[in-house]
């Protein structure tokens, strides 16, 4: 097989991936300044809804097969450990991460919140003697209503003013021109990933992996590499509030509102309880992102914390390599 071209449209991928992620991140922060809206509901709402489309896409796709349920939740929830393990250490190491007061007390508990109703709405065998572990159209609507409410808390607070962070001038652009730059940037974001994975898997198959370890390894790590390359811009231009509301924003994202929509465009959708454990590090990693934040130096994520997020990571792959292969 000639892989020379999907080396090649690999590689265009990553172009479109990184330029867009710079795109998205200066017009974000202009449209923050411009309206005197903090960087952290920006992170929260506008850059947390783009970097989480590729998996909007992937798992409603996904999910109109009903034997690919096991895809739907091994994409999203090895979607939030990969943001939290590795994107938040790769960002922190790149440059100390401050994270506002607010978001200690708020977002990031509100984050572990979610996680622990989504763990409880899928374990129906164990916390409500069901025959089978599901998430329903009625459990759906309950994501649903405290994804309204993370976005109703989110606009009371639009204006919040940010505390003083370390970094440097933000450029105002234009109205037109930072729409433009936010639009760009989120469609270089969504095809550059989707170009990627496709890629990706070509090659892999190519190779010989098989398709089910494909899609449970290439497709959660694929669909973040948007949080990826949008926080790990983020973190070089020292924007901490864009880039840990980022990664907080998308799995609030993920969890509430693309596995709600998932079960709303294709019903419900069966839950393996082997994966309780990816979400019991799910949990982990938040707890961790809290006690963090008074360890070292306070409010902040230093780089010696995100070397520790770093080796959770992969602990987490080891495990699931060599005990839970099949998952991803």
């Amino acid at each position: 097989m000639d892989v020379y071209l999907p080396i090649l449209l690999l590689t265009v991928g990553f172009i479109l991936l990184i330029k867009g992620a710079d795109f998205l991140v200066n017009g974000a922060s202009s449209f923050a300044k411009r309206f005197h809206v903090s960087d952290l509901a920006i992170g929260l709402t506008v850059v947390a809804m783009g970097t989480s489309a590729p998996e909007l896409v992937v798992n409603i796709i996904s999910g109109a097969d009903g034997a690919l349920d096991d895809v739907v939740f091994g994409n999203i929830i090895g979607s939030n450990i990969f943001n939290l393990f590795l994107i938040l250490g790769i960002s922190s190491v790149i440059y100390p991460l401050t994270v506002q007061r607010n978001a200690l007390w708020k977002e990031i508990p509100y984050s572990l919140f979610i996680t622990v109703i989504f763990f409880i709405l899928v374990n129906d065998v164990f916390f409500f003697e069901k025959a089978n572990n599901e998430l329903t159209v009625s459990d759906a609507a309950i994501l649903f209503v405290m994804f309204f409410i993370f976005l109703l808390y989110i606009f009371l607070n639009l204006k919040r003013h940010p505390e003083e962070i370390d970094g440097e001038d933000i450029v105002i652009f234009s109205s037109t021109k930072t729409a433009v730059m936010v639009v760009l940037g989120i469609a270089g974001l969504v095809f550059g990933g989707q170009m990627i994975i496709k890629n990706a898997v070509i090659l892999a198959s190519a190779w010989g992996m098989s398709k089910e370890l494909i899609g449970l390894t290439i497709l959660a790590a694929g669909t973040s590499l948007p949080e990826l390359a949008t926080s790990a811009v983020a973190a070089f231009q020292k924007k901490s509030d864009l880039a840990v509301g980022n990664i907080i924003g998308s799995n609030v994202f993920n969890l509430l509102l693309v596995v709600g929509s998932t079960v709303l465009v294709n019903g419900a959708l069966s839950f393996n309880s082997l994966m309780n454990v990816d979400l019991g590090f799910v949990m982990v990693g938040t707890i961790l992102l809290f006690i963090f934040m008074f360890t070292l130096n306070k409010y902040k994520l230093d780089r010696a914390e995100g070397f520790v997020y770093l080796m959770f990571f992969v602990v987490y792959n080891c495990y699931i390599f060599n005990v839970g292969g099949f998952r991803g």
